[in-house]
């Protein structure tokens, strides 16, 4: 695992694994942020949030794995 990275915005890598140790990845690369998990699908306000990322997870696997890449914003 590389080391924690400030200026990154995306993780393709944690898609299809599940959420906690996305969760986890995404913590350490970038502690800044807010993580926020969710079900894929689910609708959310538009707009950007350079503080957060959002995890969008299949809530229809009983592992909740990453569904799409977690992105910035």
């Amino acid at each position: 695992m590389a080391g924690a990275d400030p200026k990154r915005t995306s993780w393709p890598e944690v898609v299809g694994i599940p959420a906690t140790p996305a969760v986890m990845k995404i913590a350490h690369d970038r502690s800044d942020v807010a993580i926020e998990v969710l079900p894929d699908g689910l609708k959310v306000p538009k707009g950007f949030n350079p503080k957060r990322v959002r995890v969008f997870i299949n809530a229809k696997e009983s592992q909740g794995l990453v569904a799409k890449t977690p992105v910035v914003g």
